[in-house]
Parts: structure tokens; sequence; C-alpha cells
């Protein structure tokens, strides 16, 4: 059965000439199975009718925000929460510098900032319009917030010019939906997760932290979520919104992130740490602000309890990921982490380095687990997130044998 069968998945066409392929879009999808509700802009009218994407999609087709019979019923929030990908197909210059400015002046650009589903996008524009640093920007910041492109391709175009922005073919879209929703590879399985940094107390203001930012524990949530997993995220202080169809839990210390991972740790299969748990709290946190006097102020600090290694260590033990962020011998420090905790898999990466690692929207990872590695290399933290999730699936199903 083809991974789209029984999907929910909503086009949204755009003005340009590339237009004209979007019916055998929406077409090729539904014979790989997808259910599909089309959406256009007004400017997307005049290149193809609606009425020819209602006969290939089998529904009626969205156009205007206020004017539609459905608006009474706010219909751009049931479309946004029925999708489960949205395909933007062609996307042209001007409605990927909307997405990116985050604008909801009509029904499709609405739709895609009200929706928690993946948004898939296939760029279709003159090569100039392409190479734009307008345009560069703007594709950039759609990436870095997890928005997925497909394209565009380079050849002739519409407009007599040769070179890259075509809107890439039908069926490569149609791939890249399946890849989008994901593999199933953890369907039924239950994943627990760790992210972001913890907060050691000194005094009611003030506590001791870390340069995480949760960026990358967010991401690999969301992939297992999109994988099929059931997801639990214990989760630091952060400032990002929790990732769709996750379970949050809200921590400050390492204490409280070690009682919330034991408390739930029975009932998972896979564990993944990717929190930046503190390594040291203050032993005696005062009760009161602590004045400055002018002279030293000593902390006594002892190491927290170790939450990687406790569930590892378990006779039970959930198929175990840890994460290493290191600023020198990566590999040789990975694999002493891996094999001193008992590990099934670690995923590294060097900090301290300009554009990946910490707070950053690109990270750089190394994987390793017993008798073998992986590079990732350097891509955006979604981006790694979904290969690691992927490399994670296979080695748990190799652990567990062919029942699994």
């Amino acid at each position: 059965m083809s991974s789209l069968a029984h999907r929910q998945i909503c086009v949204i066409v755009t003005g340009g000439i590339a237009a004209y392929k979007a019916p055998d879009l929406v077409r090729r999808l539904r014979a790989a199975g997808a259910e599909v509700r089309v959406v256009m802009t007004r400017a997307a009218t005049e290149f193809v009718r609606p009425l020819t994407f209602q006969a290939v999609s089998g529904a009626p087709v969205h156009v205007d925000l206020l004017d539609s019979a459905a608006e009474a019923a706010m219909g751009h929030i049931e479309l946004a929460r029925w999708a489960e990908l949205v395909v933007v197909a062609p996307a042209s210059a001007d409605f990927i510098a909307r997405l990116a400015a985050g604008l909801a002046d009509d029904l499709p650009s609405t739709l895609c900032l009200a929706t928690a589903a993946p948004l898939l996008v296939a760029p279709a524009m003159n090569r100039l319009m392409w190479a734009n640093a307008a345009t560069c920007d703007n594709v950039a910041a759609l990436a870095r917030r997890g928005v997925l492109l497909c394209g565009p391709d380079s050849g002739e175009q519409a407009c007599g010019e040769t070179g890259p922005g075509r809107m890439a073919e039908p069926a490569a879209i149609v791939d890249a939906a399946a890849q989008a929703l994901g593999s199933d590879a953890l369907a039924g399985l239950r994943v627990l997760l760790t992210a972001g940094p913890t907060q050691e107390p000194i005094d009611p203001v003030r506590f001791i932290t870390n340069r995480s930012s949760g960026k990358m524990g967010y991401a690999v949530a969301a992939a297992a979520r999109a994988a099929g997993a059931v997801v639990t995220l214990v989760s630091g202080p952060t400032r990002l919104a929790p990732p769709p169809g996750c379970e949050c839990v809200g921590v400050t210390s390492a204490a409280e992130m070690y009682d919330a991972v034991l408390a739930r740790v029975d009932d998972c299969d896979i564990f993944i740490a990717s929190a930046a748990v503190a390594d040291y709290t203050v032993t005696a946190p005062a009760t009161r602000k602590v004045k400055k006097e002018g002279a030293p102020l000593t902390l006594v600090l002892e190491p927290t309890r170790d939450i990687l290694k406790t569930v590892a260590a378990r006779a039970d033990a959930p198929f175990t990921v840890g994460f290493a962020a290191e600023t020198e011998r990566l590999a040789e420090y990975a694999r002493g982490k891996l094999a001193a905790k008992s590990l099934d898999m670690i995923a590294a990466n060097l900090v301290g380095r300009p554009g990946t690692g910490f707070e950053s929207d690109d990270n750089d990872l190394s994987v390793f687990w017993q008798g073998g590695e992986k590079l990732l290399g350097k891509a955006s933290k979604h981006a790694l997130a979904r290969e690691l999730i992927a490399l994670v699936a296979e080695r748990y199903r190799a652990d567990a044998g062919p029942s699994a």
C-alpha cells in the first residue's frame, strides 16, 4: 500500500504559468491513495479554472477567505486542521515572500499560518527572480522554520530563458510529499525525548544554565512524530512552540528533568536525550537574593544525577540515544560516552563554531553506534532530525530483530 494512502493533503496553487502542472499533481496524489483538497489564489484562477481542480480532486475548490459559504463555519480553520500536509505548487516568488513575512490576508496564506501540518513548497519563477537576494533570504527563512522545499528544477522557462526556477515535476513532488508525511518507520512505538537547557538556582533571581536553545531536540521530536511515533517531550525552559502532536512536559532544573523522565521511561520504547542537562547544581541555593558586597563569592557545586546513564543502565532499558556537544576530538569523546554509558547510539556535534550548534538553526551531526557510524554533515536542524530519526528507526529494528 502507498505511504500516501488515506492521507489528507491540501494543495495550494498560486499564480504562475506552472499552474498548468498542478492538476497532474493532484491526479497523482489521488492515484497514490491520498484525499486531496485544493485551495487557489485569485491569480491562479487566471491560469487554470477551479472546475479543472474540482474534476481531478473530486472535491470543491476553495478560493475566497471571506466570501465562501464555508467561512460561516470558519472554513479556513477547518481546512487547516483537516490537512496532514500542505503542498504549495507552484509557489510563486510573491507567495514565498508572503509566507516568509507571515501575512494572512487571503485564504491560502491564512491556511498556511493556521495549520500545524508540515508545509512543502515547490517554487516556480523566472531564474533571475529565484536568484534575487530577496527571494534567497525568504527561502532561507522558511527553511529555518522547518518548511520543506522541493525544487526548483533547472531548464527552459516559459519566458524563453534557461536556468533554475522551473517547478519540480509532479512525480517528484509526490515523492517529497510521501517523505514529508513520514515513512511510518516508528509507527506504534513510544518515544520519550528531552530537550533544551536546565536552570540550577543560585538564589531566587539567579541561576546557572547553558546556551542550549532546544531547537535540535524540538526538531527531533517533530520528526519522530512525523514518523508515526507517540512522542513525549520533557523540555527545559525554551522560547519554542511545542511540536505539534507531541505531549510536552515542562521542567526547570536537572532534578525535575530526572524525575519527569524516570516517571515516564517505563512507557517508552526509545529514549532520546538531546537536552543539555547541567552537570552540576548549587548545593545550597540561597533563599533570598545574594547581595553584591564587593568580596569574591564562592558557590559550592555538586554533581547532578545522570539521566542518560540511569536510563541506559535499567534492566529493561529502552533503545537509548544520547547527544554529545564537544569542542574538540569529536569522534573520540563521543565513542567514549557511547561505551561509558552503555548507549545504543549517540549523535555528536562540535560547538563553539559560527553557524552551527547552540542557538543556530543549522547543525553538523555525526552519529555513532557499536560497530558503525554515519556522518550526516551540515544541514538545517529539521533536515538532520529527519535523517537521525530514520537512522534511529533502522538501528532500533536491527537491534530488536525480525519481529520488531
